[in-house]
């Protein structure tokens, strides 16, 4: 019995003192929309075709340069291009791991590395590590990025605490930030003229996908860990404000990428989890959760959804498949009258026509 007691005790101090990575801060979550109205549970995403990757995984963000071709990132730390006969093949080898893509005014591919930094890859392949710092802090999980119209490089740093190389990966790292809600996420501009990057935002909640606005004069952005869409005024009378266009998100969005008719593709990569909800307000609990083997904390729900917003928020589009052979879709974009999904795990692209949804 003596023995038993021990044992209990050993488990007791070891779920309250054990030291983890995390120092969670209290929050209290908005209550989860539920599958109605306009998240309106449905089956559109059904209809997708999917296009096997040849053993390459994690297709998580998609660009296309002037040319119309289409390039992914891997989890290889390779970024791939498919032609136009459909083949795959390797465009340039990071060695990290590439996430947001997108191409300037002379098709040079800008690629946020989790790893690495802000990269810049010329038309035939030539990789460039354009910043790896910025407010004398390093960067240490680029995670998207696009282009202005005057060449300002807007890119997001999703946590400076919790590193992707540092942490195990993307995946686990983002879990770390999301868990403590310390607000380690921030926006940054690099500026090709001079080599500057300077910190435009600060103090987000895991600061995730972001896209300038037709004409530059906003940008979108998301922060994953409220759940939330924001517009950030570059120019005209509200330049500097932040406003929030789409609040109490129904799941983690993830990347935002503008559609061919002017509004925006966002992905939903998982439903929100109630018990992750729950325990906001209880950072000591938070901390004993952390300390739970990893396949008993919340986890992530293979659940594809893909919106399409309007730039004040509107939700104009809810494309769902709840019994996915897609899982954690990160986001869109449409091309050519197809829409072509990115995912964080899956092994394949996956393709529908525009002409099913719209």
């Amino acid at each position: 019995m003596r023995k038993v007691i021990l044992v209990l005790l050993a488990i007791l101090v070891y779920f309250l003192t054990w030291p983890v990575a995390i120092e969670p801060q209290a929050w209290f979550p908005p209550e989860a929309p539920d599958y109605r109205g306009e998240y309106q549970q449905n089956t559109a995403l059904a209809a997708i075709r999917l296009i096997p990757l040849d053993g390459i995984e994690g297709p998580e963000d998609i660009a296309v340069n002037s040319k119309g071709e289409l390039f992914f990132s891997a989890h290889d730390g390779g970024v791939y291009q498919r032609t136009a006969e459909g083949a795959i093949e390797a465009f340039v080898q990071t060695g990290g791991r590439p996430l947001g893509l997108s191409f300037d005014s002379d098709d040079n591919l800008l690629i946020a590395d989790a790893y690495l930094g802000l990269l810049r890859v010329t038309p035939s392949g030539v990789m460039s590590i354009l910043t790896t710092q910025a407010a004398a802090t390093p960067i240490r999980y680029a995670d998207d990025v696009d282009v202005a119209a005057d060449g300002m490089i807007y890119f997001t740093d999703a946590s400076t605490k919790f590193g992707a190389r540092e942490n195990g990966g993307t995946l686990p790292a983002s879990l770390l930030d999301i868990m403590e809600h310390g607000g380690h996420g921030r926006i940054l501009k690099y500026d090709p003229n001079t080599g500057r990057t300077e910190e435009v935002l600060s103090g987000l909640q895991f600061a995730n996908g972001l896209e300038v606005s037709p004409d530059s004069d906003y940008l979108l952005f998301i922060e994953t860990g409220k759940y939330r869409v924001l517009k950030y005024w570059l120019a005209g009378p509200k330049q500097g404000h932040i406003e929030i266009i789409a609040d109490n998100l129904p799941g983690f969005p993830d990347n935002i990428n503008k559609s061919s008719d002017g509004h925006y593709w966002v992905g939903l990569v998982s439903p929100r989890n109630p018990l992750l909800d729950a325990l906001g307000p209880y950072p000591k609990v938070r901390k004993i959760v952390q300390r739970l083997p990893s396949f008993l904390r919340p986890q992530a729900e293979n659940y594809a959804h893909l919106l399409k917003i309007s730039s004040t928020g509107e939700v104009l589009l809810s494309l769902q498949d709840p019994d996915t052979q897609f899982p954690q879709v990160t986001g869109a974009i449409d091309v050519n009258g197809q829409i072509w999904l990115s995912s964080l795990t899956a092994k394949h692209l996956a393709v529908l026509p525009l002409e099913r949804v719209d």
